[in-house]
């Protein structure tokens, strides 16, 4: 059982349980629904248009940020270069469920993950060790002094 949904101008065939990248969505966390359902197979291998009854569930995991595209534009005998990077924001999201005509296709319960800690929590977890590390190397860079090299002269020629 899968189906075809289409989310930030992309479509993409998901099935319950899948895991997707999809263009950042507005709930940072929660569960919910992509309505815009363009298609639904059956079991048999059969594929339906997808009609008002149709409605896929689904879970928030996390955010996050794509590989870095560079973007470089040349024009050649033109003394011209621009070098410009891209980071594309993407939403992780996990199917939960399949909703069609009131039957309901499930994903799993071994499947199905855990979504990540809120950015709050997990930046109060991580600024506690880092503030101790960073006073450690200040204590350690405070007691090495630094070393005056001496200039030495050379006789001048006349």
């Amino acid at each position: 059982m899968y189906a075809v949904i289409r989310t930030g101008g992309k479509q993409y065939r998901v099935a319950p349980g899948d895991v997707i990248r999809v263009e950042k969505l507005a709930p940072a966390e929660g569960d919910f629904q992509f309505n815009d359902v363009l298609a639904v197979s059956s079991d048999e291998g059969k594929v339906s248009g997808a009609g008002n009854g149709v409605k896929v569930s689904a879970r928030v995991l996390g955010e996050g940020r794509g590989d870095k595209i560079l973007v470089f534009h040349y024009k050649r005998k033109k003394q011209y270069k621009k070098l410009q990077g891209h980071r594309q924001a993407f939403t992780a999201v996990q199917i939960t469920e399949i909703n069609v005509d009131g039957q309901s296709f499930k994903a799993d319960a071994a499947k199905l993950r855990e979504p990540a800690k809120p950015k709050a929590q997990a930046e109060t977890l991580e600024a506690q060790p880092a503030k101790k590390r960073s006073s450690a190397k200040k204590a350690a860079k405070k007691s090495a002094p630094k070393k005056a090299a001496a200039k030495k002269s050379a006789p001048k020629k006349k």
